[in-house]
């Protein structure tokens, strides 16, 4: 009866729609591109599952020379290749960057990178570092996502080693890295291994556990990510038969079983052996496989352009399918867009873009650009508008403490904050003709958006 209830409510939540996500080719012409990265600039790094690693600018031009090529260590196709990249936090400054592959053996392999010195668009391939490894049973269920975490930490995602139904049941295994969430330092060294275990790893106590584990029964955590705002861990694992989930926890959870292979989403599958269900995590949202059959997770989209989509997690799923979960765990189908999509990516500015495994990167757009949202007793102006050369900001009934006026690829082309003024002049000179939006926070924390429009 409970299993029965949660499915009708969840078919109710499904299929409610009140956003608009609508799709922009960026560009096309990729083999096989099955990651997208930021290093902190304008920058997108496009992963091809081959072992190559190209820079996509935001004029939507590619650079001639690949970012890296190490496609003589990989063991490419189906669920094998180069499948993650991670940009140190403090990449500006050390050039530091992770990869996640299969090696030529098949075997999984985390390694380090840096930049050439001397130019920031191509690594230096001699620079390799090997991290950490797994050896895989199968060719299938690689995982292949990493991340850093707000706690500087990479987060590696594992899944059960292949074949199906988790054989092995590698992971309710707390004695194999495979079916894990890992989490290490990547600062610091212990022994022979070029990383550390972070001491509040929830398993460092546990002389039967492996340190490095941070949460464990997944099946095949292919993408996960943290909310940029609120640091929550999103993971999308991918299903068996007819289940694919996404879990939801606060940054602190650690030590987490999500259940494989004792269940599959919210449905049991072999409990042969299994803990309590009350020891379990289980997913915030799922779908079966009359909806999809192989989910890709994606981010949290905290973006400036569309309101309409803000707050909301985006996911897809292989077959077409384009979703998402809001902060009360509703799932919205969105309908089959016709890609193959095998990743997400997050440019700078929060913006997001998908990727079709067949080549072509997308933009994700909401359907509502930012426009007024009023305050309770006070009034923001924006004269003239449209305008050519200047515009006159004021708000009646509270200060202004910042203004920020940004394009529609979500870049802040303008800042001043400190201000506590209750109008301001800005000239626009030096910015293009196009539309705008201004965001104006107040002194009190509340923020209001407003479309400006150059002439």
């Amino acid at each position: 009866m409970k299993n029965l209830l949660y499915t009708l409510l969840f078919i109710v939540t499904f299929y409610t729609n009140a956003q608009e996500v609508n799709l922009e080719l960026f560009k096309n012409g990729f083999t096989s591109p099955v990651d997208i990265q930021n290093a902190g600039d304008d920058r997108l790094f496009i992963v091809e599952q081959a072992g190559i690693i190209k820079i996509l600018n935001q004029d939507a031009t590619i650079n001639s020379e690949p970012f890296l090529n190490i496609t003589s260590l990989i063991s490419s196709g189906g669920e094998r290749g180069l499948l993650g990249l991670a940009f140190h936090p403090d990449y500006s400054n050390n050039g530091y960057f992770f990869v996640y592959y299969t090696n030529a053996t098949g075997d999984t392999q985390v390694a380090r990178y840096t930049v050439d010195a001397s130019d920031s668009n191509i690594a230096d391939p001699n620079t390799a570092v090997l991290i950490i490894g797994a050896d895989q049973p199968y060719s299938n269920h690689n995982g292949g996502c990493i991340q850093f975490g707000a706690d500087g930490f990479l987060y590696v995602g594992l899944g059960d080693g292949g074949s199906g139904g988790d054989p092995g049941n590698r992971s309710q295994n707390l004695q194999t890295l495979l079916g894990k969430i890992l989490r290490i330092d990547i600062d610091n060294t212990n022994g022979t291994n070029n990383y550390d275990i972070p001491s509040d790893n929830p398993f460092v106590e546990d002389s039967n556990s492996l340190d490095e584990i941070w949460a464990y029964g997944v099946r095949n955590p292919w993408r996960f990510s943290f909310d940029s705002e609120s640091d929550e861990l999103w993971i999308a694992d991918v299903g068996q038969g007819d289940i694919e989930e996404i879990n939801k926890v606060a940054p602190d959870a650690a030590g987490l079983n999500y259940g494989w292979r004792c269940y599959e989403g919210s449905q049991t599958y072999n409990t042969s052996g299994c803990p309590d269900p009350s020891e379990l995590t289980f997913p915030v949202a799922e779908y079966t496989h009359a909806i999809g059959y192989s989910i890709t997770g994606g981010y949290v989209y905290h973006g400036n352009v569309y309101s309409d989509i803000q707050d909301l997690y985006f996911f897809a799923d292989l077959n077409g399918l384009i979703g998402t979960v809001d902060n009360d765990n509703n799932l919205i189908n969105y309908g089959n867009y016709g890609g193959t999509w095998v990743s997400f990516g997050e440019d700078v500015n929060g913006e997001l873009y998908i990727a079709d495994i067949s080549g072509s990167i997308y933009k994700v757009k909401g359907g509502e650009i930012f426009d007024t949202q009023s305050f309770s007793e006070s009034q923001v102006s924006l004269t003239p508008n449209p305008t050519s050369n200047n515009v006159r900001i004021s708000l009646d009934g509270h200060l202004i403490s910042k203004i920020d006026i940004i394009d529609l690829k979500g870049a802040v082309v303008f800042s001043e904050n400190n201000l506590l003024i209750s109008e301001k002049y800005i000239s626009l000179d030096s910015m293009k003709s196009g539309v705008y939006i201004v965001k104006i926070l107040s002194e009190n924390g509340q923020s209001i958006f407003k479309k400006l429009i150059i002439n």
